[in-house]
């Protein structure tokens, strides 16, 4: 056999030899093929030509296969089984079913729709592999940039990011956090101007800029400027302060339940303390692609 012969042995082929190894009768092979008898018959001759070997044993009817068709009926059922996963392999990639989703966030997303959107996520592409990893807004913009992430939940503004796509993904606001045992704790109503004298807990600046600035403007509107004692990197670290009497905060209120036997929460009220989360990418894979129009929040 040359190998121009065999590459003329289709899988169309092999499913026509398939059906008469199965049936050992042309004729209900050929009705099982939808198609007639005579190019059946021509097939399995020019099928037996290229190989060089006689695969079916004849008479006046077939009465079964050689052992070189014995051999190639079982070889052409894996080949034909095998091209079936590379096709379902190939769609699922190209449509997202499959493949791997790199997904970064911020600390408090955790705390509002994500979770929800994750399990959502996974239940309709189980063969996705989710990777999730926090980081701050900043660290995320660069891993978007160096292909490390692939979709980020981010918190916006975000200064010189315009290679970034934004879509809205969830809606929070601040609110302060101070340690259980300390005496504003008890106060049923407190405003932000109760905290002026107070250590400040935040994060610094370079980690998530618009964030930190927003705390300190909504402070100055009170009349203070935050006594920053100390800064830690992510939210969880810095309520974990908190919590150890370390100093007060403002964080996102999504998170007032993180630690809440340690930690007393309360509400601010000025609509200048909600803030947008987004969902941030660059080049979106297929499984990405699919994340982002299942998930968007509309409006």
């Amino acid at each position: 056999m040359t190998t121009d012969s065999r590459a003329r042995i289709t899988l169309r082929r092999m499913e026509q030899f398939i059906a008469v190894a199965e049936e050992l009768h042309f004729h209900r092979a050929a009705e099982r093929l939808n198609m007639s008898q005579p190019p059946l018959t021509s097939a399995i001759q020019k099928l037996e030509e290229d190989l060089g070997v006689t695969l079916i044993e004849r008479g006046n009817r077939v009465l079964g296969l050689t052992l070189a068709g014995e051999t190639f009926v079982s070889e052409a059922r894996e080949t034909l089984r095998q091209a079936e996963k590379a096709i379902i392999s190939t769609v699922d990639v190209a449509e997202g079913r499959t493949g791997v989703l790199r997904l970064g966030y911020v600390g408090s997303a955790l705390y509002g729709r994500l979770p929800d959107v994750i399990r959502k996520f996974r239940a309709s592409h189980p063969k996705v592999r989710l990777e999730l990893r926090e980081a701050t807004t900043t660290a995320q913009i660069t891993a978007l940039r160096d292909g490390m992430l692939d979709i980020g939940i981010l918190i916006p503004p975000l200064e010189q990011a315009e290679d970034v796509e934004l879509a809205l993904f969830d809606r929070d606001r601040l609110c302060m956090a101070i340690p259980k045992d300390h005496p504003l704790s008890k106060r049923s109503e407190l405003t932000l101007a109760d905290l002026a004298d107070e250590p400040f807990i935040l994060w610094p600046m370079v980690e998530g800029r618009s964030f930190h600035l927003q705390v300190i403007r909504l402070c100055a509107k009170a009349g203070f400027v935050p006594t920053i004692t100390q800064e830690a990197h992510g939210m969880h670290a810095v309520l974990s302060l908190v919590s150890v009497g370390g100093g007060v905060s403002v964080i996102p209120q999504s998170m007032s339940g993180f630690r809440g036997d340690q930690i007393s929460y309360h509400p601010l009220s000025d609509p200048e303390t909600e803030f947008d989360l987004v969902i941030g990418y660059r080049q979106l894979s297929p499984s990405a692609r699919a994340f982002v129009l299942s998930t968007v929040k509309k409006g």
